[in-house]
């Protein structure tokens, strides 16, 4: 005995050593070994020092433990070790096998790497032996001879070699005695061996003990009653028709399906010759799928058969005549396996979401397809049937990579609901499809693009500074910040003045708004360029043109160019007293800084002298005689012209018109009183209310200073020599002219002819030309060469003789100093 205990414990040794140690892998696999029973946590194996790799390159890779099945997994990697999760029982994962083993598949990504792992489960005595009954029962007939051998029940130990049975042994009796033996597959059972001779008269039952030892350590040990009735001789024992059966049994068999008949025959007569079945040996997981008819010997299903938990089963059968001589025969049923699995599709690794500028061929996911049928049942074709850039590689085992095969863009389509299909080629072929979900992620590679090629924006002129001008829109199919859109001026100039000082921009809405009141009169349009710019990385833009035009309000009056509209001086016409009716008179010629119908100007004499003598062209502006002139009529005519546009509200400036009739410039000197005539009466009432007030000569002199001052400041300007012509001073900064307002353009030039002999007192005549402008400081003369249609005013041609300028200046004072005293004489 302390022989088997030193071996037992030198076997044990040498495990424990074992299971701490590891294969070194060849080709790629990997073998370990572990002790059942371990606890959770234990290690089996350092895979990455086995594999040549870091803790954190098989991080890196994805490093996994899978598995060809749905099983329960009894190990995992943990920080680079293969760690057993849960207790594994070597009698429940393979019964009766000489070998127990557990398969793994270590796969490893970027690139996809398959490593298969072993891990051989070392028995270890967690189990005892027991038998199949608490007692056995023996009817001897005490006429049994010395020496016979009655077998008995062979114990089951669920433990593998040493752990398993190994001994029996018997509690001391009279009569009996126990042998051992090996049967052909390594296991133990025992036959009683009649050592003295029954005598039912003296002992009619015998009782004892058998006990069946393991060689585990510790050792354990099953025991059993034997119960010995002394009967008469039965010298017959039960025979099976075969000693061996072996049947196929198709998984998925429905309960109550016969798996065979086992027949045994007793050659004794009566109850010695009638025979029993039961199982003898049989698993716990086998008791649950099989049962014995004890009469017929039938064996049916009982449970739910699945070739995939177990495909093979051994079971042994006793025969036991009715005297308790029994015989046992060995049941093999193998599963035969039916396609009744379709494949199961393990999405292993899947990068979503997935860069729309991925290129083509770019793997995205990896994919499994298993199986639990065998042969031709278990291979699998796996594809994708759906009009989508993806398709499937088959590249290690059953392990697909899922690959794009075109350029994907976001904007057209985000999400992919791809459904593979796996199909086996059992007969009829199972099949399972599986949907997943692939979202495309944004890359900023669209510009914003805008509503309009480009933009028109009409704003009236004096619009309020704020105000919106117009709004531009443009879109960015891109997601979130790549397709947010911020709008900004370019950089420009407008008349040599920053684009920004004159217009803003809302950076979010893309309104425009006017950061000044506009004039029309300045500027008509200008051009804008606005850029849309994206927040992506790097950012996209686009630019459009804005054109906005300033469209005309009526904001300006008529300007009178001639007649001059200063108030202190005047101007006159002479007109022959032998005039006709529609004698060219005068022409009043006024503009308008405002352009279309707020430029057309129309003419009307509001007051007149002779309301029926002269008549106005109400867009030309010419004065012409409404009829013949007469003797009886006034020498001198004073006309107000009102010139009118044509705006809403329209607007309008007067002027007068004097109007000398005469055809000697004899004349002229009446002129003052019809210059002052209207002057006179106002300058007379203040100088008496100043008579009456001041009383001393001094300020009677002051005021003689005042009047004289006054005479210089209203010296009538005259025509002499030369014919009217506009100062340049008269024509607006801004204007421009526009065709048909009849404001410039017209067929007539006016020139002055002086009487015969006369140089410096005679008053020009008006006579009417189809001649053009006329040059800067010139008098009114034809100029052939000019072909222009327009009228151009330059200056007043005044006489540049100084020693002629001083007498006049003289003989003006003169008269104001006469005047003066004849008013202050009046006065008093």
């Amino acid at each position: 005995m302390m022989k088997d205990y030193k071996g037992c414990l030198h076997y044990t040794v040498f495990w424990i050593v074992f299971v701490i140690g590891f294969v070194r892998p060849s080709n790629g696999d990997l073998s370990y070994s572990v002790l059942e029973e371990m606890k959770k946590g234990t290690v089996v194996g350092n895979i990455a020092k086995d594999l040549g790799v870091t803790v954190k390159g098989l991080s890196d890779r994805k490093a996994r433990i899978d598995m060809e099945s749905n099983d329960k997994r009894f190990c995992n990697l943990q920080d680079g070790e293969l760690v057993i999760l849960e207790r594994i029982d070597r009698e429940e994962l393979c019964g009766s096998q000489p070998s127990c083993s557990l398969s793994y598949e270590l796969v490893l990504e970027n690139p996809l790497e398959l490593h298969r792992i072993s891990i051989q489960v070392e028995d270890i005595n967690d189990n005892p032996p027991r038998f199949p009954n608490s007692e056995i029962k023996l009817e001897i007939r005490e006429s049994a001879d010395k020496g016979a051998r009655f077998p008995l029940d062979e114990a089951h130990d669920s433990d593998m070699g040493r752990n398993g049975i190994q001994s029996y042994s018997l509690d001391t009796n009279d009569h009996f005695s126990l042998a051992v033996h090996s049967n052909t597959d390594g296991g133990k059972y025992s036959e009683l061996i009649l050592d003295k001779e029954l005598d039912r008269e003296k002992q009619g039952e015998v009782t004892f003990v058998l006990t069946a030892t393991d060689g585990g350590t510790p050792q354990r040990s099953g025991t059993t009653l034997i119960h010995v009735i002394v009967l008469d001789a039965n010298d017959n024992l039960p025979v099976f028709s075969q000693p061996a059966y072996v049947v196929s049994l198709p998984e998925n068999s429905p309960v109550g399906t016969a798996v065979v008949t086992v027949l045994a025959t007793d050659a004794d007569e009566g109850a010695n010759g009638e025979v029993t079945y039961e199982f003898s040996r049989i698993s716990d997981k086998a008791s649950k799928l099989f049962s014995i008819d004890k009469v017929t010997g039938e064996i049916k299903v009982v449970g739910q058969i699945d070739y995939e938990e177990k495909h093979k089963y051994e079971l042994r059968v006793q025969a036991k005549d009715g005297a308790g001589l029994a015989s046992q025969a060995k049941i093999n049923i193998d599963i035969i396996d039916v396609n009744d699995n379709a494949p199961v599709i393990y999405i292993k690794s899947l990068n979503v979401p997935i860069p729309e500028n991925v290129a083509p061929g770019t793997e995205v996911g990896i994919i499994n397809v298993q199986d639990k049928d065998t042969e031709g049942n278990r291979l699998v074709r796996c594809s994708i049937q759906q009009n989508v850039p993806f398709k499937l590689n088959l590249s290690i085992k059953n392990y697909y990579t899922l690959v794009t095969t075109a350029d994907l863009d976001r904007e057209l389509i985000s999400d992919y609901n791809v459904t593979i299909t796996a199909i086996d080629e059992g007969s009829p072929p199972l099949s399972s499809s599986k949907t997943i979900h692939l979202s495309v992620s944004d890359v900023n590679d669209n510009p914003p693009v805008f509503a309009e090629q480009s933009y028109s924006a009409y704003v009236t002129e004096n619009n309020k500074p704020g105000s919106s001008v117009c709004s531009v829109t443009a879109r960015d199919p891109d997601w979130r910040q790549n397709g947010t859109v911020f709008y900004s001026l370019l950089p420009s100039e407008v008349n040599g003045v920053p684009v920004s000082s004159y217009v803003s921009i809302n950076g979010d809405t893309g309104v425009i708004h006017a950061l000044r009141a506009f004039d029309y009169e300045q500027f008509r349009s200008f051009k804008v360029q606005v850029v849309a710019r994206d927040n992506g990385s790097p950012p996209l833009s686009s630019n459009v043109t804005v054109s906005v035009f300033i469209t005309d309000e009526n904001d300006n009056s008529p300007q009178i160019l001639y007649p001059t509209p200063e108030g202190n001086s005047f101007m006159t016409e002479m007109v022959p007293k032998a005039a006709l009716s529609g004698s060219l008179v005068s022409k009043v010629i006024a503009v308008d800084a405002d352009s279309g119908q707020n430029a057309w100007l129309s003419y009307q004499i509001v007051k007149s002298t002779d309301p029926g003598l002269f008549t106005i062209g109400l867009h030309s502006g010419e004065i012409r005689a409404q009829r013949d002139i007469s003797e009886s009529d006034s020498m001198k005519q004073n006309l107000v012209i009102s010139v009118k546009d044509n705006g809403q509200p329209s607007l309008s400036t007067t002027c007068a018109v004097y109007l000398l009739i005469s055809d000697n410039l004899a004349e002229v000197p009446e002129l003052k009183d019809m210059t002052y005539e209207e002057s006179n009466s106002k300058l007379t009432s203040y100088l008496i209310i100043a008579l009456v007030s001041v009383s001393t000569f001094f300020i009677t002199f002051i005021i003689l200073i005042v009047a004289i001052r006054i005479c210089h400041r209203r010296k009538p300007r005259l025509l002499f020599d030369g014919a009217v012509a506009i100062p340049s001073a008269y024509l607006p900064p801004n204007y421009a002219d526009v065709d048909g307002t009849g404001t410039l353009c017209s067929a007539y030039n006016y020139d002055a002819y002086m009487t015969t002999g006369s140089r410096t007192s005679d008053f020009k005549f008006v006579t009417s030309y189809n001649d053009n402008t006329l040059p800067s400081g010139t008098t009114l003369k034809r100029s052939p060469g000019d072909n222009s249609d327009c009228l151009n005013f330059t200056s007043l041609d005044f006489p540049e003789n100084g020693s002629k300028y001083s007498t006049m200046v003289k003989f003006n004072i003169f008269l104001c100093l006469c005047f003066l005293f004849i008013t202050l004489s009046q006065g008093s």
